[in-house]
């Protein structure tokens, strides 16, 4: 049983957590619980690390011995260190790491989601989680979006990163993929624009969500085709931006449903 706040992996599982940099370099992320490991395991992607803690459920163990039949290093730690590895306030028992892994959309974009500039971890990957659930071809995040793999994305996103392609590019590389695959592109604003449903969401799309804060940037400006807005009748400087997302999204399954 590891029992060491500085013993090497835990240190490393640590800065895997806290370090967005370290993230990247390392090509690695963490994901906490059982049903999240489950998810993992289930959609193939390399699982580098297990820590497990001795009160872990039968589910939780299966995970562990799936994990160790191949080949995978496995450690009991002890409750106080998963306490310390942990970002949620009643750990599970179970923390995986786990190989980035790039999942690569189709070549014929029809439909995706552009997020420009939401800087808060819950709402992002609140936004992958309604995007996966809605069949997007894929998301694209600008270079100003919180981490993807952020731990607090991983848990609202809620198993999307193991099948939702996210594309992180620039914008001209966005500009490019817009034009490539001929779509339309619909910015969604508080007081501009056609209300949502009642423009044509059944052509070749992409939709752009901005960050509440900041709102929409330059380069998202100057891409839009049409703006779109979502009617507040009760008020209210703007909707969350998650919410937005899922409205528009939803609108999009709904007309295509009826073309």
């Amino acid at each position: 049983m590891i029992t060491s706040t500085q013993n090497a992996k835990v240190k490393w599982v640590r800065s895997l957590m806290n370090n967005r940099r370290f993230r990247r370099e390392s090509r690695a992320f963490v994901v906490e619980g059982v049903r999240m490991a489950e998810e993992a395991l289930q959609s193939g992607w390399e699982v580098m690390l297990v820590f497990y803690t001795q009160d872990l459920g039968e589910r939780g163990q299966q995970v562990v011995e799936r994990c160790a039949a191949k080949g995978v290093h496995v450690a009991e730690v002890s409750p106080q260190i998963m306490r310390v590895i942990s970002e949620t306030q009643t750990p599970q028992g179970i923390v995986v790491v786990l190989s980035m892994v790039e999942l690569k959309p189709g070549d014929n974009l029809d439909f995706i989601l552009i997020s420009d500039g939401i800087r808060d971890p819950g709402n992002l990957g609140t936004i992958l989680r309604t995007a996966s659930s809605a069949g997007v071809d894929g998301v694209i995040l600008t270079p100003t979006n919180v981490d993807l793999y952020a731990p607090k994305v991983i848990r609202s996103a809620m198993g999307a990163h193991f099948r939702l392609p996210v594309l992180s590019l620039n914008w001209q590389e966005i500009n490019r993929t817009i034009r490539e695959n001929n779509m339309r592109v619909y910015l969604a604003a508080a007081e501009k624009g056609v209300i949502y449903y009642q423009t044509n969401f059944t052509c070749p799309l992409a939709i752009i969500i901005g960050g509440e804060a900041a709102g929409h940037s330059q380069e998202a400006q100057s891409l839009v085709d049409e703006w779109v807005n979502i009617p507040m009748p009760g008020g209210g400087e703007s909707l969350n931006a998650a919410i937005a997302a899922a409205l528009l999204l939803y609108e999009v399954i709904r007309q295509r449903s009826l073309a």
